[in-house]
């Protein structure tokens, strides 16, 4: 089976702050892309612990990073939801998710529908 390739390289200013992050994947759809923040996880199967890597950009809004933050989170739901087939706990987080998103701004109370997109126009 051929091996995939992801790349990402993270550019910073003189105190190792992110300034930008552009990655790209093997595929169709090769085109280097930028990003303003990323979180990486991985299972350490020989330690049997998360190893992970949080980056974002200097120029990253707070508004931004709260918008990050929950679709991270319900994205985690997605995932413990397929990979466990555990929808009772999946639901569970995404209720969390839902309400931690109404107290920071990213969602309103009559929302019913996802977390809305950020606006990342200057502030």
């Amino acid at each position: 089976m051929p091996d995939n390739i992801i790349k990402i390289t993270v550019s910073t200013d003189e105190n190792h702050v992110p300034t930008e992050i552009v990655w790209s994947a093997d595929g169709e759809d090769s085109t280097e892309r930028t990003a303003k923040a990323m979180s990486l996880a991985m299972w350490d199967e020989t330690d049997g612990r998360l190893m992970n890597m949080d980056l974002w950009t200097k120029n990253m809004s707070v508004e931004e990073m709260r918008h990050f933050v929950c679709q991270t989170m319900m994205t985690l739901a997605d995932t413990f939801e397929r990979s466990t087939s555990d929808k009772p706990h999946a639901e569970a987080l995404r209720g969390f998710t839902r309400e931690l998103a109404k107290r920071i701004g990213v969602m309103k109370d009559d929302d019913s529908a996802e977390i809305k997109k950020a606006d990342s126009s200057p502030q």
